[in-house]
């Protein structure tokens, strides 16, 4: 065992601490605990009271998302019960409250943390609009980037305003607070409002089409972060080769970033004692209504996309 034997943090046994924390990844499982701790206080309030899935990975196997807690989960955990409607049961999701229960996570090898977008006492209301910037395949970081300015720039239009982080992947995000209150539907309908808008301002640079091979090589300015979705959190490290991390920027900063700069071993130390996401979040807000209104009149892009799937498969079987 090592120089792992017999250690704890939190009370929260510990092992295995000096295993790789997956293949070829050039880091280890001590590397995700060490970081998660240190960045603990700015990233537990990101979690806190809301249904919490993770991935996990363990030696040797894929990894794997966790949404109902596991047996052996503590009793300590905090917990809420969600029906889901598409498996017809129950589900545990831990609430990932405290310094403790971030550490035990740390040690189940939960690399991703993927909040949901409400908290426990209120269901039915988000607490955020969220756009999803995803670059084409192999297209650099610069280009979401753009994308998330045009956003922003839709934002300001409409007298709101968000803040935005890298996912830790190739894409970026954008957050928009919002004030108490606001249905789930309206949110996404003003989702894709705002969305269809960066669309018209720079159609040669982004695009709102939910089909792959329709994206011309453009970014996707995912609308459909609503409802029961998730989004890596904040300060998230991500299961990709060299763990990099969610990482809050400054929009002036945000074109000119390299995201792989901010993994488990350097992320720390570039936030120093600073809390990025908490500080440049702005206000609640309300959802601007020309925004409901229009994104009410928008297809969800999912529907679109089931649609004209069945539509390929009719022409296929008619060609057959």
């Amino acid at each position: 065992m090592g120089r792992m034997a017999g250690e704890e943090r939190d009370g929260v046994p510990l092992t295995n601490l000096d295993q790789e924390l997956f293949d070829g990844v050039g880091a280890t499982k001590r590397d995700l605990v060490d970081y998660l701790d240190a960045v603990h206080e700015r990233m537990v309030p990101a979690l806190r009271d809301r249904p919490l899935s993770v991935m996990r990975v363990r030696p040797g196997q894929p990894p794997f998302m966790q949404k109902n807690l596991p047996k052996y989960t503590p009793e300590w955990v905090a917990r809420a019960d969600v029906w889901a409607d598409r498996s017809r049961r129950m589900v545990s999701y831990a609430l990932c409250n405290d310094r403790r229960t971030l550490i035990w996570f740390a040690n189940q090898r939960a690399v991703e943390y993927h909040p949901g977008l409400s908290v426990s006492q209120d269901w039915a209301h988000p607490t955020h609009l969220i756009l999803d910037l995803d670059p084409p395949e192999g297209g650099p970081f610069r280009l979401a980037a753009q994308a998330a300015l045009l956003v922003r720039e839709v934002l300001t239009a409409c007298g709101m305003a968000g803040a935005a982080k890298t996912s830790g992947a190739k894409g970026a995000h954008v957050f928009v607070p919002l004030a108490s209150g606001q249905a789930h539907d309206d949110v996404a309908a003003a989702t894709r409002a705002i969305a269809a808008r960066a669309e018209r301002l720079d159609p040669a640079l982004a695009t709102t089409a939910f089909i792959v091979e329709q994206r011309e090589g453009k970014v996707f300015l995912d609308s459909t972060r609503a409802g029961g979705a998730t989004v890596v959190s904040a300060y998230s490290p991500r299961l990709r080769p060299g763990v990099p991390v969610s990482f809050p920027l400054p929009w002036d900063a945000l074109e000119s970033a390299t995201p792989g700069d901010y993994t488990v071993h350097t992320a720390a130390a570039a936030l120093g004692s600073s809390d990025p996401w908490a500080s440049l979040m702005p206000a609640p807000q309300r959802l601007d209504p020309s925004l409901v209104e229009e994104g009410h009149t928008i297809p969800i892009a999912r529907v679109v996309a089931m649609h004209e799937g069945k539509r390929r498969a009719r022409e296929r079987r008619a060609e057959s």
